[in-house]
């Protein structure tokens, strides 16, 4: 019979920053990293630490202690500090797909500098695991994960939740874990926590205690005698009589071998031990099958502030900056920003950490967060302004005739992977007079200022000369400024004019040029708009939209005639929960604005957009009743609490603005509110009426499946889950998809109608979790605007165009002024050419090592589709890649045209070698 051998891994699961703010536990990982050096050093009996699978961590300790690069290279490139695969331990749902793909290139661009990399998926805390990640590991040659949570036996609180095996998705903590294209890695479940080995007692009587229950616990669900026991826990410093604790052991029990091991060792002893009834778990891993109160999904509501912030960073630097600047490169010769677009990266990852993103830390935590946002924003606009600039000013606006000398060209960039059409507005500047520095003289200002605009008389041209419906607002004369690369920055002032106009049919990832024009000889009119004003509604070819007295709205498809009806009530309850999990108070009914009157008003009836607003004038409880304070400092269980409402009332106004766009599939909608109320959660509803048994979801690399009834063990009375960019329901026939920015949380209600239920704002006050940790600025108060859309759309849930149109709603429109010049590139630019009806694409951007254009893909569908792709600009050779952007083989190519056909659920990368103009 094999001899069991107990391997014992030491790591500290290090939260960047949770219950204190960054620069406290930023002390205590200079401690811990200066002990474990020191210990490293002087006992050689202590043979390895795992860093927590995150290189973070070396930029934290380096900029503290600077001097000791060359003690903990060495300790790593002897294998002794094991470092990697990722840049943070991020939460995966919260973060984008490519947001995951960076961090994970990250993590290896950084440990390369030390020559070893831990290939191991390390996920110890994720609240939750993303479906795709065999695949996204095995694409970077990882075959085992590990994971903390998601699967049974592990429950809520992080213990076993019982001793039914039968009940288990795995018997093992050892199984195979499966993507939906049916990439599969080695999985390993921290089934007794990542902290089942911590503090190993050297004292003989209290060791014997200490392995009769862990050596038992452990051999419960290992399927070989190599059990796994974690040395370490949340912010663990060195255990420094390790050594002597596992010589205690050894004397203990002399027919088990006590090692101090590492993952690589461990999984060569483990893998060739397996047995062959391992099972398969495929997909997400988000504790679907135990109660329903540990998954931590609230954390997607917690704080929405700062997912609408996370959402607008993402997408500025994937749909914004890497795109414009990949563009500006091949247009224009301009140098790809690799190391700016790294600093912006890993600027915006800093709030990844899943303490950090699920706004379930302390206030002061968060507070530093909104900086990183803005820094990494900052650094994003302005390589968008410099590639936009770098692209307009190749653009050959000379050729169109019709636009004149006079005109002002306006380029329109598409960064999405499809055509588009929209209403897009940007600001161009009519006349510029420069100055000096020194006193503004107010000549400048006043000539400027009376400088006749006669906007009535100017037309808007697109780029064969016809008119486009424009609205032009003179916006006066402003102060603005230059900083050319060869000289001394040059104020001045500018006369300024708001174009709001329909773009159409852009292509993707490229451009489109209009030009204002204000000529007699302009034509005197567009062609008649589609979009109609109905009574108290509005219409365009593809949808009808009529707004109820209580300001809920019924929108008809067109092409079905399906209608939904009553879509966009708000819905109010109590939350005496925390920043982790939503607690309804027992008995709580919630509020909702059905039939509540609201003041509805025409806001905006322009050819290429109608807008009507909506204000509801509402009354909320103004917070929980007092108990629920006295709760909280007692430390009563949240699932315990008997707290309720408030008796005393507060006003809510709702300003909704609802909208329809001439080429709109969709209806966009914005809410803006000032939430002085606590306690409580805010969402808006979407029945649906049609009857389904699952749902599609946005999630990283996929539209996943789920279920909307949970498991038989669910009892928690919400069933919220996660989000990106939609959530869709189908009978087959017809379907709803609701979009949102940075509303990472939904519920499909389980009451007959299959409603969909968005979260707008949940308020509570304290963070939860192991103590008493006030955070009153998770109540949120202030003022809040949120965005969402609807759209309705014919067949299954499994249609494509329906999640392109989402995947366009989260994206901005980019914009920019050119002059009337020569210049290579044309007036209209479409980079690639591509089909594949299934295909998402989600990158088009620059790698670091070879200067390849990186195309990335993924298949939303569970079949094949043929993937045709047509570069128009000159490419050498076209290679095959993954998601570390490395050349893998040449794919066979004819002049930068590929044919591939792409697996199910299949994420597909490829490196173009581009011959720079």
């Amino acid at each position: 019979m094999p001899r069991t051998t107990a391997h014992l891994i030491s790591h500290t699961h290090w939260d960047r920053e949770w219950y204190m703010p960054y620069e406290r536990h930023h002390v205590l990982l200079a401690k811990l990293m200066n002990e474990l050096l020191e210990t490293l050093e002087k006992d050689e009996r202590y043979r390895y630490f795992h860093l927590d699978g995150q290189t973070i961590i070396i930029e934290d300790y380096l900029q503290v202690h600077p001097e000791k690069r060359e003690a903990l290279e060495k300790f790593i490139r002897e294998g002794r500090i094991v470092i990697g695969p990722w840049y943070v331990l991020q939460d995966e749902f919260l973060t984008s797909s490519e947001a995951n793909v960076r961090n994970l290139l990250t993590g290896h661009q950084d440990a390369a500098k030390y020559g070893v990399i831990s290939k191991l998926g390390y996920f110890p805390d994720s609240f939750g695991n993303m479906g795709q990640a065999p695949q996204l590991l095995k694409q970077a040659g990882i075959e085992t994960a590990v994971f903390g949570r998601g699967v049974k036996p592990t429950g809520f609180d992080n213990l076993v939740v019982d001793l039914n095996s039968a009940s288990y998705e795995s018997p093992y903590s050892e199984m195979f874990w499966a993507s939906p294209d049916g990439s599969a890695v080695l999985g390993l479940l921290f089934a007794n926590w990542y902290s089942n080995g911590n503090e190993v007692p050297a004292d003989a009587q209290e060791a014997k205690v200490f392995w009769d229950k862990k050596l038992a616990d452990a051999g419960k669900y290992a399927s070989t005698p190599e059990l796994l026991f974690m040395n370490g826990c949340d912010h663990q410093p060195v255990q420094l009589d390790l050594a002597d604790a596992l010589e205690t052991a050894r004397k203990l029990y002399p027919d088990v071998d006590f090692v101090h091991s590492s993952f690589e060792q461990y999984l060569q002893a483990l893998t060739p031990s397996l047995p062959d009834d391992l099972v398969t778990v495929s997909g997400e891993l988000r504790s679907q099958h135990t109660d329903g109160w540990g998954t931590l999904v609230n954390t997607a509501s917690a704080r929405v502030y700062l997912k609408q912030m996370n959402q607008r960073g993402q997408t500025l630097l994937e749909k914004g900056a890497e795109p414009l600047a990949t563009l500006a490169y091949l247009l224009s010769g301009q140098a790809y920003p690799h190391a700016m677009l790294t600093y912006a990266w890993k600027t915006l990852m800093q709030n990844h950490p899943h303490d950090s993103i699920c706004g379930c830390s302390v206030d002061e935590v968060h507070r530093e967060m909104i900086t990183r946002f803005e820094k990494s924003r900052h650094a994003g606009e302005a390589i968008i302004e410099d590639s936009l600039k770098a692209v307009t000013g190749q653009i050959d606006t000379s050729s169109t005739a019709s636009w004149g000398e006079s005109a002002i060209p306006v380029a329109v960039f598409n960064t999405t992977g499809w055509e588009r059409s929209g209403t897009v507005s940007v600001e161009v500047i009519a006349a510029k007079r420069y100055f000096k520095e020194g006193p503004n003289p107010p000549a400048i200002f006043e000539a400027l200022d009376r400088l006749p605009l006669d906007l009535k008389s100017g037309r808007l041209l697109d780029t064969e000369g016809q008119a486009v419906f424009c609205r032009a607002e003179d916006l006066g004369t402003r102060f603005g400024y230059e900083l050319p690369d060869d000289q001394f920055r040059k104020p001045y002032m500018a006369r300024i004019i708001r174009l709001t106009f329909e773009v159409s049919q852009v292509p993707p990832l490229g451009y489109t040029t209009y030009a204002w024009v204000q000529s007699p000889a302009a034509p005197a009119e567009a062609a008649a708009s589609p979009l109609k004003l109905t009574e108290r509604g509005m219409a365009n070819e593809f949808l009808a939209v009529q707004i109820r007295e209580d300001g809920s709205y019924d929108v008809t498809d067109k092409t079905t005639g399906k209608v939904f009806g009553g879509l966009g009530v708000y819905e109010n309850c109590g939350d005496i929960g925390n920043e982790y999990v939503f607690r309804q108070p027992d008995g709580d009914v919630p509020l909702t604005t059905r039939s509540l009157a609201a003041r509805i008003s025409l806001a905006e009836h322009e050819p290429y957009r109608i807008t009507y607003e909506i204000v509801h004038e509402w009354q909320i409880p103004a917070s929980a009743d007092a108990s629920l304070g006295d709760e909280k400092r007692r430390m009563v269980p949240f699932r315990k609490r008997k707290a309720g409402r408030s008796a005393e009332q507060m006003p809510l106004r709702i300003v909704t603005r609802i909208s329809l766009e001439a080429a709109g599939t969709g209806v966009q909608i914005s809410a803006a509110f000032n939430n002085q109320a606590m306690d409580h959660r805010l969402r808006v509803l979407f029945p649906t009426g049609l009857a389904a048994s699952t749902l599609l979801a946005d999630s990283i690399f996929e539209a996943a499946e789920r279920d909307i009834e949970p498991a038989p063990d669910w009892i928690n009375p919400s069933n919220a889950q996660h989000q990106q960019a939609f959530v869709s329901v189908s009978d087959g026939s017809s379907g709803l998809m609701i979009a949102n920015k940075g509303l990472n949380e939904y519920e499909v209600l389980r009451d007959g109608s299959n409603t969909i239920a968005v979260t707008l704002l949940r308020s509570v006050s304290e963070m939860g979790d192991w103590g008493v940790f006030p955070t009153p600025e998770a109540q949120c108060l202030g003022e809040h605007t949120v965005e969402f859309a609807v759209r309705p759309y014919a067949g299954d849930a499994g249609q494509p165009e329906a999640p392109a149109w989402a995947y366009q709603y989260q994206t901005p429109w980019f914009a920019a002024q050119a002059g009337i010049q020569k210049g290579t590139l044309p007036v209209r630019y479409q980079p690639l050419e591509w089909q594949g009806r299934t295909l998402a694409l989600s990158a088009f951007k620059m790698s670091k090592d070879h200067e390849d254009v990186i195309l990335r893909w993924y298949n939303l569908a569970h079949k094949e589709q043929d993937l045709t792709l047509k570069a128009n600009f000159p490419v050498q050779t076209v290679y095959a890649s993954d998601i570390l952007e490395r050349r893998k083989h040449e794919q066979a190519s004819d002049e930068g045209a590929l044919h591939h056909t792409v697996s199910k659920a299949q994420i597909v990368t490829y490196a173009l070698q581009s011959l720079q103009p």
